[in-house]
């Protein structure tokens, strides 16, 4: 049986190290931990070598402008502020990552692996080894803290605002030095601004980021095309016959819909879907809604928050950041977790990631590597 789960609260005053953005959800996280006692010192991480090649126009996540901001308002608040170089890291760890993984025609999530590879491991390892006791970060999430002192990782107390999701990835020592100051109260995003404001931060107008922060102009094809080079190649439909070109198959995504430029039009005059990605014969193959229906996932490489499943279980799994729970069956076998949808759902890409929930309980999560589409024999 699990420990019962009790409260949220860290008892002692804590060295805390705060990730500020330059937006105006990582500045009152910073704040609320000064507020409640925490000695806290405000860091902004510099993740691109060239920072004006990085998305400009106060976005709030990676430009120099942001920097700027998260100075002001670690002022506002009265702690120490650094600027950390995790330029090369975060090329390594996230660039690179993205661009390979669209070449290999999986799909990534850059945001998750950021908090993966640098806020929860180059960075919380460099906050430990200077004595730091937490890593605090503007996420909406919750941390409970369980009876027997291990720590579980919770939606948000508002689950319009949840983003637990990305941070499925964090393991358990990761966890136990992770604060998330905003996932505790229901309060909803104009609160948090008018907050922001009553506190004197500047940055409680600041837009919110949605993009990726190192596709300056938003253009991921573009972008991919720079770094891969155009590959002309066809797109089929299910049958195999030639309905399109494209100038490069790292361009599409499991479940798209536009761009696709079909010179020939389905027989039904329906709309058709990427269903496949093939980087080894560089082909893309489209197909009507219905075949994207995806009943069963093997997903590698899981990360778990805490102990992974003992055998067979029933959970809920989220597929995407901004996507809503469906009802499943998972196990681990031979390292890889197993799911299998309770009704089958459409546009599962491999690359993403599949994260489970016991509850409101985040269990772990894993990276999508097949689907077995409706109907298809179980390998």
């Amino acid at each position: 049986m699990t420990p019962r789960a009790t409260h949220t609260a860290r008892p002692a005053r804590l060295k805390v190290l705060a990730a500020m953005s330059g937006g105006v959800d990582s500045a009152v996280a910073a704040a609320r931990a000064a507020a409640a006692g925490h000695d806290v010192t405000g860091v902004h991480l510099a993740l691109s070598a060239n920072p004006q090649s990085f998305r400009t126009g106060a976005r709030g996540c990676c430009t120099i402008e942001d920097s700027h901001d998260a100075r002001r308002a670690a002022d506002v608040i009265g702690i120490p502020f650094y600027v950390w170089d995790l330029a090369e890291r975060f090329r390594e760890d996230v660039v690179e990552d993205f661009v390979s993984e669209y070449a290999a025609g999986r799909t990534p999530n850059p945001c998750l692996r950021c908090n993966e590879k640098i806020k929860f491991a180059a960075l919380l390892d460099k906050a430990l080894a200077l004595g730091f006791d937490a890593v605090c970060t503007g996420h909406y999430a919750k941390v409970v803290t369980r009876e027997d002192g291990s720590r579980e990782l919770h939606r948000a107390a508002d689950a319009a605002k949840d983003q637990s999701y990305v941070l499925g990835v964090l393991d358990e020592r990761q966890l136990a030095h992770a604060m998330f100051p905003l996932g505790e109260t229901e309060t909803t995003k104009a609160e948090i601004r008018e907050e922001a404001a009553e506190r004197g931060l500047f940055v409680a107008k600041k837009p919110d980021s949605h993009d990726i922060c190192f596709i300056a102009d938003g253009d991921t094809q573009g972008f991919l095309a720079r770094r891969l080079g155009a590959a002309e190649g066809d797109i089929l439909d299910e049958s195999g016959a030639r309905v399109g070109t494209h100038s490069g198959a790292y361009g599409f995504t499991v479940g798209q819909r536009k761009g696709l430029a079909l010179g020939h039009p389905a027989p039904d005059g329906r709309p058709r879907y990427v269903l496949d990605i093939s980087p080894v014969d560089n082909t893309v193959t489209v197909g009507p809604a219905a075949s994207l229906d995806v009943e069963a996932l093997t997903a590698i490489s899981p990360r778990w928050c805490g102990t992974p499943p003992a055998g067979p279980g029933a959970y809920t799994a989220q597929l995407r950041a901004h996507g809503g729970e469906t009802a499943v069956t998972a196990e681990v076998a031979g390292g890889e977790l197993r799911v299998s949808f309770a009704a089958p759902v459409r546009g599962v890409a491999p690359g993403q990631a599949v994260v489970l929930y016991d509850g409101t309980r985040v269990v772990g999560s894993a990276t999508i590597a097949t689907t077995r589409r409706a109907g298809a024999p179980a390998a």
